[in-house]
């Protein structure tokens, strides 16, 4: 059963794109909740405030031309609404060219203020308060008077000039000024945790990270001296393993020594047959305690020197040839990288040596070099591992395909070794098989930078 990914959609991955995008809306959300506070708090009292002057200024010219005589009422509003057009030029507000012909919402919220102020008549009558903008670009109401319509300029009651902007560019500049705080934090967030992520990849390659430094805010001095402790654990720990199994390993020599010595001096004196056999089965033990050995050797701090996997690849086929073994030898003429020279030989002899014990030949040893870094490999023709036991079988003491029952020597360390080398490295060790076509164990070694 395998996990699916969820989907990405718009929402960002990273921490600091997430931040970013937060800050975003919380920053805009700001603003319109500034926006609606300016509207209730000064916007619509100011409307009310102004309605109520102009409502009183009507009902005073509305006084004035009662008592003027009918012929003069027309100069009277003409005059009056001189006087508004030179206010609106005597003003600081800039003339505009594009003057809206309809009311803005501003506007239309003051014009229905002013209805509500007026007296009930004016509002009965046909029509009812009539408004429109004149030349001037200022609101002009229709006053009913003796059956003859008056339009009266009222200047100065809202600016008229066009959208500027201002609160767009604020709120861009806001969200400007936030990103760049946020990404300043987050920069100083992520490094600390980079490090961790570096330290942890180092750890599960195997190799000892450096110890990360235990400053800064508290939150990260935490998670840095967490780290530490247990890198510093599992360091203890492996260190105790190792010793444990070289200390067991060590003190099994002596009587695996004893009994070799024993069974050469009883060799006249017994069944020929029995004493191959005895001696077979002692040379299988040290052979296990050979594997206990070489992984417990594995940080025994071995300084890297430059070789050439080619080289190794024909120390090892040499030696094979000693004892009767015949390699089949592939180089690749791959360069010369700094490695780990004794710990990468216990690694290929241990993976030559489970070639011939689980697999079949021809055994092949090849060489080569490719982008990840330089790799050697060993191949044979058995019956192969299953797919799916493929990972387990790096796992340390575990013996795939009932080597075990089928009585095969071993203590199922050989991939293991295998694989701490090529972590030590800075690789990995690849295994490819298939039912009936044989293991390939290629250890590949990363190129230096």
């Amino acid at each position: 059963m395998t996990a699916t990914a969820p989907a990405q959609g718009w929402w960002p991955r990273s921490l600091l794109g997430r931040n970013l995008l937060l800050i975003t809306a919380l920053v805009v959300a700001s603003q319109l909740c500034a926006v609606v506070l300016v509207r209730q708090m000064i916007l619509q009292p100011r409307v009310a405030q102004v309605a109520d002057g102009v409502a009183r200024n009507v009902a005073a010219l509305r006084a004035g031309l009662d008592v003027l005589p009918p012929a003069q009422r027309a100069a009277f509003v003409e005059a009056f609404n001189r006087q508004a057009a030179q206010a609106v030029l005597e003003s600081d507000e800039p003339p505009s060219p594009r003057r809206r012909a309809l009311l803005s919402p501003l506007e239309q919220r003051f014009v229905q203020a002013v209805a509500r102020r007026l007296d009930l008549a004016e509002a009965s009558v046909a029509g009812g308060p009539r408004w429109r903008r004149d030349g001037a670009g200022t609101l002009a109401l229709r006053v009913a008077h003796g059956g003859t319509d008056y339009w009266l300029s009222l200047p100065s009651v809202f600016p008229t000039r066009e959208f500027t902007g201002a609160w767009l560019l604020a709120t861009v500049a806001g969200v400007l000024l936030a990103l760049l705080g946020a990404w300043w934090l987050q920069r100083h967030l992520n490094r600390p945790l980079a490090r961790v992520v570096t330290a942890a990849q180092h750890l599960a390659q195997g190799q000892a990270p450096a110890a990360l430094p235990e400053d800064g805010p508290q939150e990260i001095a935490t998670v840095a001296r967490s780290f530490n402790q247990m890198a510093r654990s599992l360091a203890d720990a492996d260190r105790e393993r190792a010793l444990m199994l070289a200390g067991v390993s060590h003190d099994l020599r002596t009587p695996l020594t004893k009994l070799r010595l024993g069974v050469e001096i009883a060799q006249a004196h017994v069944d020929a047959p029995l004493a191959a056999s005895m001696a077979r089965s002692i040379e299988e033990m040290d052979a296990i305690v050979g594997q206990f050995l070489d992984f417990a050797r594995l940080g025994d701090g071995e300084a890297p020197v430059a070789a050439s996997l080619d080289e190794l690849a024909r120390a090892v086929a040499e030696a094979q040839a000693d004892h009767g073994r015949a390699v089949r030898l592939e180089p690749g003429s791959t360069p010369a990288v700094p490695v780990h020279i004794q710990a990468l030989r216990r690694a290929v002899d241990n993976l030559v040596e489970n070639a011939w014990r689980h697999g079949a030949a021809p055994v092949v040893l090849r060489t080569g070099a490719g982008a990840a870094g330089v790799w050697i490999e060993v191949a044979d023709h058995g019956p192969g591992i299953p797919p799916a036991e493929l990972e387990r079988m790096r796992q340390p003491f575990v013996r795939g395909g009932g080597g075990a029952r089928a009585g095969i020597p071993g203590a199922g360390l050989g991939l293991a070794i295998a694989e701490r080398v090529a972590r030590a490295h800075g690789g990995a060790l690849e295994l490819h098989s298939a039912p009936g076509a044989g293991l390939r164990a290629r250890l590949v070694l990363a190129r230096p930078t």
